[in-house]
């Protein structure tokens, strides 16, 4: 009877989910509501009251942990019934401090996120309170992923940790050491994708340029064999450090069948005396080149690039070579991020700490010049027919929109909810900078 009550509880208990920060996170929620919902505990209904609340967290920066606290109080204020399960980075590297808000129940480290529902139902049976969460040099399990939520898109876990320890970055602390999946796996994922009617993978990781480490597959190795994986019509490379970007991949992606020309690069400075203060591993000049190349192989490719504003070292002579550099370069996007000191990082030790008024005021120059590189690009585009991948609208009445191969978002008036995840030809019509989106109509 005691068994019989406790599985009644877990089939009537439902979940809310909140995710913060990468694409790497948001393949891992959705894995883990998929697996809830096989043992019972399905989605908390529209204006429905959850038993479990599910948060993903992310700790990239220091706003980035004051978010998480904040939406775990404001969730228990409001859903002050429901037990609170918290994962992801800040659960990893700060899990005393998340013990103790409101509400929590369980606390889940890197290696043991994908074991989250196991413990969420333990919680229901038992009502004890747990924390798993292991040093960062034992987090040393792959566990596959590759879920879409409510998204039209896949996205595939290919990779996890990081062994490179750049001197501002806790990310090897709280994902652990470099790993990843076999490829006759991470190919089985992609073949089930398509059979759920998938049409496009995002491939992510925490460094998915390093995938295979420690075996003799490579990268390129992985990339060739999904793209051969019938009913996939498309794949993403998600960030790519600039250094395991070969010029193999990029080769390979100028004839693929399925690999879009889509490319997103951390550059996170422009100056090469910035960039050894951080350790990256490339400079400029590497940097640059893989620019020219993609460019020169694919003319139309979009070009995503991370920046880190106001680094401590990044005088104001750095940031004008930055920015000078970056000018100079046939690029797309910036995502500028402003620089966020971490407890434990080597970057600590390095003088020249720049003002939050300087870093903010430095972020608003380079988004100035993502804007001027976006609007360029764009307007390219305008009067080509490109192929568009239609996603359900996120709102009521609004009109159907996707994104072209080469990741440019599009409304289009005349495409009809029918088009919902499949290809049209798109001619565009107009660039609005504004809302860095294009209007086009369907062909």
């Amino acid at each position: 009877m005691i068994e019989q009550a406790v599985t009644e509880t877990i089939k009537s208990t439902t979940a809310y989910y909140h995710t913060f920060g990468c694409k790497l996170n948001f393949a891992e929620t959705s894995s883990i509501a998929a697996r809830l919902a096989s043992l019972g505990i399905q989605r908390v209904p529209d204006g429905g009251q959850p038993g479990v609340i599910v948060i993903n967290s992310c700790s990239v920066t220091e706003e980035a942990d004051k978010k998480c606290r904040q939406t775990i109080r404001s969730l228990h204020r409001r859903y002050p019934d429901a037990f609170i399960a918290v994962t992801g980075c800040y659960a990893q590297l700060k899990p005393d401090e998340v013990r103790a808000l409101p509400g929590v129940a369980i606390v889940a480290g890197a290696d043991s996120k994908m074991k989250l529902p196991d413990m969420i139902v333990d919680y229901i049976a038992s009502r004890n309170t747990i924390a798993d969460v292991s040093e960062w040099g034992d987090i040393r399990a792959f566990r596959p992923s590759c879920s879409r939520g409510d998204r039209t898109r896949y996205f595939l876990k290919v990779q996890d940790g990081c062994d490179y320890w750049c001197t501002y970055c806790t990310i090897p602390a709280a994902r652990g050491r470099s790993r990843s999946g076999t490829i006759d796996e991470i190919v089985a994922q992609a073949a089930q994708a398509a059979a759920e009617g998938g049409k496009e993978i995002v491939i992510t990781g925490v460094n998915i340029g390093d995938f295979g480490k420690g075996r003799d597959d490579r990268f390129i190795d992985l990339v060739r064999a999904l793209d051969r994986v019938e009913g996939i019509e498309r794949y993403r490379i998600s960030s790519i450090e600039p250094n395991l970007l070969t010029d193999e991949v990029i080769d390979f992606v100028a004839g693929s069948r399925a690999f879009m020309p889509h490319f997103h690069i951390p550059l996170q400075s422009g100056s090469d005396a910035v960039l050894k203060l951080m350790r990256r591993r490339y400079d400029t000049a590497l940097f640059a080149s893989k620019i020219e190349r993609i460019r020169r192989e694919i003319p139309h490719a979009f070009i995503g690039v991370d920046l880190i504003a106001g680094a401590r070292g990044e005088t104001d002579d750095e940031f004008r070579r930055s920015h000078d550099f970056i000018e100079s370069l046939d690029i797309t996007r910036l995502h500028v991020f402003p620089y966020s000191e971490r407890p434990g990082t080597k970057a600590l030790e390095i003088g020249h700490v720049v003002s939050q008024a300087e870093k903010h005021r430095r972020v608003a120059e380079m988004m100035d010049l993502s804007l001027r590189k976006w609007t360029a690009f764009a307007e390219k585009n305008v009067g080509t027919a490109r192929p568009v991948l239609f996603e359900h609208p996120r709102g009521e009445g609004l009109p159907m929109a996707g994104f072209t191969d080469n990741y440019l978002k599009v409304t289009v008036d005349n495409a009809l909810p029918e088009m919902d995840n499949r290809l049209g030809t798109v001619k565009i019509l107009s660039a609005d900078p504004a809302t860095e989106s294009l209007k086009g109509i369907l062909l």
